[in-house]
């Protein structure tokens, strides 16, 4: 299993071990905003991407689930039998397995241990939600696009419209500022791919230098 050796997943870990194994294709989509969860997904290999859509398409990344890591959404509608609050894809091809709701909040109510590490991590989700909000309400376009780069530099394989879904915006916009960018000498753009040119220049982008 993919978990640290921490004492509290060790129940959470011998019930993904009696799970059957998944793989599916990237875009896969795992579950969905507004229907009931269909399990909690333990990640062996990949990622899952975990957003909000809105009625006209676009979407809002809100964080990404690797091996070793809790999606918190499951976790919450399964704690709370509630229908999912976001939807989750396959961003690559992933490896994962699906631990029925039942198992589920099973280990959970008998191992005071794990519900606490579980609580743990939806706390710590929850501080970096309200971070994303705060960034949403309260920073420019075009500083969310320059720390979006400058932490994923110094190359990112990724598209204009992946780049505008984990900003909750338009490909447009995106692509107009990055061609911006690369005029000021910040980035190098190519086919799927940006290059970080200057990570000070993005760093005095973020601190407001700039404006759309």
């Amino acid at each position: 299993m993919p978990f640290p050796p921490d004492p509290a997943l060790a129940p959470l870990a011998e019930l993904a071990r009696r799970a059957r194994p998944l793989r599916v294709p990237a875009g896969t989509r795992l579950f969905e905003a507004g229907q009931p969860c269909p399990g909690f997904p333990i990640v062996d290999a990949g990622c899952v991407r975990v957003s909000l859509a809105s009625p006209d398409g676009r979407q809002m990344e809100l964080y990404r689930v690797e091996p070793g890591e809790v999606c918190v959404v499951s976790a919450t509608c399964l704690f709370a039998h509630r229908v999912a609050t976001a939807q989750g894809e396959a961003r690559t091809e992933t490896a994962l397995r699906l631990v029925s709701p039942a198992d589920f909040e099973a280990v959970c109510e008998r191992d005071p241990l794990l519900r606490r590490y579980v609580m743990g991590l939806m706390a710590e989700r929850l501080a970096d939600l309200m971070a994303l909000v705060e960034a949403v309400a309260f920073q420019r376009l075009d500083q969310r696009l320059a720390a979006l780069l400058g932490a994923r530099g110094p190359r990112l394989a990724a598209t204009h419209q992946q780049l505008a879904d984990e900003l909750g915006t338009v490909r447009e916009i995106v692509s107009r500022l990055l061609r911006r960018f690369e005029r000021d000498g910040l980035v190098r753009l190519g086919r799927e791919r940006i290059e970080v040119v200057s990570a000070a220049g993005l760093q005095r982008v973020c601190a407001g230098a700039s404006v759309v």
